[in-house]
């Protein structure tokens, strides 16, 4: 037993190598060549930032000396602005098209999975994730180790595994139907009776958020279509009982009539929206509901296209939204719909998220608005704009270093210098 107890020791103290001190009872004082506070501002420098037990204490003017003790950040050169939130990640996967894994793969490998890629998604810049669909308990066991500073990783807003109808995508498919019944997460719901037990289920097993797949999707092997899976009455039922538990509701969704029928049944936001159109766009608007628009998801797939990567019904579909994916998110954004930053990293490689700037900003958003997206946008998404998404006394001490400043060039948060998140500077 004694062996026993020095192991799990050591181990722990491994791991917290991984940042640089405790999460507590530390203090960092930052100088920055300039502070671009939020995205609605204009940088200011230089400044010196003083971050105590994870939290910003102050924001002052010039380069201030440190008390005896305290440690030093030299970032002289750089401009500090708020961490980077991305509101659909899937760090539990990697890309392929080999959907036949899931039949050889434990459950457990996706946590080694995404440990790494909670590392890449942090050293690229992303401190807060929303981790959009995983086995039971995999993301949480992430969500679990990055809060606790047992690994290196962004704060994790976790899912779990999705709602969705029975053969819909996000259920099972492709295989004999005894394979699909073992391969079912337990979440594929008929009926709004149903569909409400669901979300308690998640609930109770500790989704910070419900993941619903609202209409056919592009990298399932069930291929019949794009849009609404689920009936009105279900997709109420759905968005009502989380209401009541207090969390809020994504959807997958991307045709037309399912981003409207989920916008009207009170989903909070739309995941993909690829033939988002006036009417939907128009619904979106009347009950608030946000755009995540993921156009890193399509640029990946589209990279894969002609490899032998995807199944034949997969390829047919990937190449119909490829036009359509270079365009509606602009669209959106004319009509006025609310866009909030996304990628679906898990599609793409993990830590590539950044390239999502380039494209949001090719559709017709500013550099402010891009980074807007991702920011104070985000952290509003997630009801937690009183503490990440600005940098201000009493947020959380979630930041990043780059050179030069995005509101001039957005894509230079494609190469990130320095990080912070929830006071812990990643090595």
């Amino acid at each position: 037993m004694h062996r026993t107890v020095q192991f799990v020791a050591a181990l722990a103290a491994t791991c917290l190598t991984a940042v640089s001190g405790p999460a507590i009872a530390q203090t960092f004082v930052i100088h920055a060549g300039q502070v671009l506070a939020e995205a609605s501002q204009t940088p200011r420098g230089p400044a010196t930032i003083t971050v105590t037990d994870g939290r910003i204490v102050s924001i002052a003017d010039g380069w201030q000396d440190a008390p005896a003790g305290v440690e030093t950040v030299e970032l002289r050169d750089k401009t500090v602005l708020p961490g980077l939130i991305d509101l659909h990640v899937h760090l539990t996967g990697d890309p392929g098209g080999d959907f036949w894994r899931e039949t050889v793969e434990p459950d457990e490998w996706g946590v080694v999975v995404g440990v790494k890629n909670a590392e890449a998604t942090v050293r690229a810049g992303f401190t807060t994730v929303r981790e959009a669909g995983s086995a039971q308990e995999s993301a949480f066991v992430l969500r679990r180790g990055t809060e606790e500073g047992l690994i290196t990783g962004p704060r994790i807003i976790a899912a779990g595994p999705a709602l969705a109808i029975v053969g819909g995508h996000g259920d099972v498919s492709g295989f004999r139907p005894e394979i699909n019944e073992i391969l079912a997460s337990g979440y594929s719901c008929t009926g709004a009776v149903e569909c409400a037990e669901k979300v308690r289920r998640a609930s109770q097993n500790g989704a910070d958020v419900i993941k619903i797949t609202a209409t056919g999707g592009v990298l399932s092997q069930q291929g019949r279509g794009l849009e609404a899976h689920f009936t009105d009455a279900e997709m109420k039922s759905i968005a009502d009982t989380a209401r009541s538990l207090g969390l809020k509701v994504m959807a997958h969704a991307h045709g037309a009539r399912g981003i409207e029928a989920a916008s009207r049944a009170g989903i909070d936001s739309i995941e993909h929206g690829t033939y988002i159109d006036e009417a939907a766009a128009r619904v979106m608007r009347e009950n608030g509901t946000v755009l995540v628009p993921t156009l890193m998801a399509f640029q990946g797939i589209s990279e894969r296209l002609d490899k032998g990567i995807y199944t034949p019904v997969v390829e047919e579909k990937v190449r119909a939204v490829a036009e359509t994916a270079r365009v509606f998110m602009g669209n959106a954004h004319r009509w006025n719909v609310p866009i909030a930053f996304g990628t679906d990293a898990g599609v793409f490689e993990h830590g590539r998220n950044a390239e999502e700037f380039a494209l949001m900003v090719e559709q017709g958003l500013t550099n402010r608005e891009a980074l807007a997206s991702a920011t104070t946008a985000a952290a509003k998404v997630l009801e937690m704009e009183n503490e990440i998404g600005r940098l201000a006394p009493g947020y959380s001490a979630d930041m990043i270093a780059v050179d030069g400043n995005p509101l001039d060039d957005v894509t230079v948060l494609e190469n990130v210098d320095w990080v912070m998140v929830r006071g812990r500077i990643v090595d």
